[in-house]
């Protein structure tokens, strides 16, 4: 697992043919540049349409493929229940590790969809990424860490260093709250716990296994679980 450097993005790296990042869409040409010299040539981004359409529209260099990962849309019955949930939380790790099991859960088909495009994808490492790179793609790489095999307490480890690289727009982020009760559950969005990652993994092979009998119950078949786990040991 190694730290990138592309200009435009903070939060950016190579756990191992799989590329985590926050909105490459904020990359300038220097880090478009780097991309693709790093022999990136599908990039599978998480998240929803209505985040998509903010973005400055140009032409990228590479293949794009979107699942949006958590539903089609943040609707108003969406937002309410999860901006509930958080104002019920009585600490971050609590509503980070319900919600996360949550999306695991409701969301598997397009866990699915995921995969079965990481393991189809060109030669060459694949970028995951959604707004910030902690949530969305901490799912599916920690997910596809745990398909390759890598230990438990590195894949929380990787989740972790989340936090510092986005750790310079917190407070901004938050200060731009409308409401106090948004400004709570910004606070809550901002940590990212090894212990969480971990909780949530050893939750779901509990129930399942282990992820690759969690990712075969969202309907991945094993000739593509074992691709997706090639292109991971390979690099």
């Amino acid at each position: 697992m190694s730290a990138l450097r592309w200009e435009g993005c903070v939060n950016v790296r190579d756990v191992g043919g799989i590329v985590r990042a926050d909105n490459i869409r904020q990359l300038s040409d220097e880090g478009w540049q780097a991309l693709v010299d790093h022999g990136v040539r599908r990039v599978i981004d998480l998240r929803f349409p209505e985040e998509l359409a903010e973005d400055v529209p140009r032409e990228v260099p590479v293949e794009v493929v979107h699942v949006s990962l958590l539903g089609d849309s943040r609707s108003p019955e969406w937002i309410a229940e999860f901006s509930g949930a958080m104002d019920r939380a009585q600490t971050a790790e609590e509503y980070l590790v319900w919600s996360y099991l949550e999306f695991l859960e409701r969301y598997r088909e397009r866990f699915a969809r995921v995969f079965e495009a990481i393991a189809h994808a060109p030669a060459g490492p694949v970028v995951v990424h959604c707004v910030g790179g902690k949530d969305r793609t901490g799912l599916v790489v920690a997910l596809a860490l745990r398909l390759a095999g890598v230990p438990l307490d590195e894949v929380a480890a990787d989740y972790a260093l989340t936090e510092a690289n986005l750790a310079p727009g917190h407070d901004a982020w938050v200060e731009a709250a409308p409401d106090e009760a948004e400004r709570r559950r910004r606070l809550l969005l901002l940590p990212a716990p090894a212990h969480v990652m971990k909780e949530v993994l050893e939750e779901v092979e509990r129930r399942h296994g282990d992820a690759a009998g969690y990712l075969r119950v969202c309907g991945v078949s094993d000739d593509d679980l074992e691709r997706v786990r090639e292109r991971l040991l390979a690099r």
